[in-house]
């Protein structure tokens, strides 16, 4: 098969044909990729931001959608034929070890879920049957920036009616963050990034108010617009400590809390004024939205289904996995909100 590997940190990933698909062991689907989604995750352990890679060489890819060719052993949460999502969040059925590829020069490494490839061995409970209606260029969505973006404002804020909120980063953790809050009755809903295409997309998500950060401070902007106290919730998804100490600084006392999303380059610390704290402010990151998959994914799905979730504008950018690289540039130069990966688009019809 063919697969996008990355063979050395900061260095462009090496796009190989040789890739040998072993059969599925004990817990593991085979499953030809339709689409898969790119995210900074992918695009920090490529440049090398996460800090020593023990697993060099290895693939990559955490969310995407595609139809299961073979099962291993004792695999009953999806067969053969069926169309899935793949994401990184674990859901129920068996925990199967990452498995190794053979190529012409070695083998490469993989973890349980992998999708910039065109085949892939997943545990099996990285995969969840998607209903025949979901296109399954949309169905990536809900493998990563669905369950943590839209996660951390269904599972983990429970805000009061006329409740305020900030979301920080317009990506697509941030942006499936923002559609979420369309759920709840907000008094204001302020979206923060520097690319004026982005804001102009969080207008048509339902932010109230949007703030251009490399023309305005988001911090005073968010005070002035709240009586000087600060909004009641933040929600921080751009990679970047200042950022999330800024949507930390934005918050109320008594009570305002800021999620993290954002997973910042290795070595970096946060900085926070411990008198904020005592003052009542909150702060904590989330794991995957706090999500669980069996659970919440059917409640996404049918969100999308009513029109609540328009996911179809986050994945316009689209790219060969040739080309993946120039995904990843375009992410990375925030160009982007969710590039999207072109794998086997023909598997991707609704039935």
């Amino acid at each position: 098969m063919k697969a996008a590997v990355l063979q050395k940190l900061q260095s462009p990933l090496v796009v190989r044909n040789d890739v040998a698909v072993p059969p599925p062991a004990r817990g593991q689907v085979l499953v030809e990729l339709a689409f898969s989604g790119v995210c900074h995750s992918q695009l920090m352990e490529v440049r090398g931001k996460r800090g020593p890679d023990p697993y060099l060489p290895h693939l990559l890819g955490h969310e995407g959608s595609g139809v299961v060719v073979e099962t291993g052993a004792d695999v009953s949460k999806v067969r053969a034929g069926d169309r899935v999502l793949l994401g990184w969040i674990k859901s129920s059925g068996l925990d199967a070890p990452g498995p190794d590829y053979e190529c012409s020069d070695g083998v490469l490494h993989a973890g349980a879920i992998t999708t910039f490839n065109e085949y892939a061995l997943v545990s099996e409970n990285r995969c969840l049957a998607l209903p025949d209606e979901i296109p399954l260029d949309v169905a990536v969505l809900f493998g990563c920036a669905i369950p943590t973006g839209a996660g951390i404002v269904t599972n983990e804020l429970e805000p009061a009616p006329g409740s305020s909120i900030a979301i920080f980063g317009l990506g697509g953790v941030g942006l499936s963050a923002l559609m979420a809050t369309r759920l709840f009755d907000w008094a204001e809903v302020f979206a923060i990034d520097v690319s004026a295409s982005k804001l102009e997309l969080a207008r048509e998500f339902g932010a109230t108010r949007t703030i251009d950060a490399s023309r305005q401070d988001p911090v005073a902007e968010l005070r002035g617009a709240t009586g000087g106290l600060g909004v009641d919730f933040s929600v921080e998804a751009s990679g970047l400590v200042a950022v999330i100490e800024a949507a930390f600084t934005s918050v109320r006392p008594a009570g305002g809390l800021c999620v993290f999303a954002s997973h910042p380059e290795h070595g970096e610390v946060l900085r926070l004024d411990p008198h904020e704290l005592i003052r009542g402010k909150r702060i904590r990151g989330t794991w995957g939205g706090a999500c669980d998959p069996d659970k919440d994914i059917p409640r996404f799905l049918e969100l999308y289904r009513q029109g609540l979730l328009p996911l179809e504008m986050l994945v316009a950018e689209r790219y060969a996995l040739d080309d993946v690289n120039r995904a990843l540039d375009g992410l990375e130069r925030g160009r982007v909100a969710r590039p999207l990966l072109e794998i086997n688009p023909s598997l991707g019809v609704a039935l």
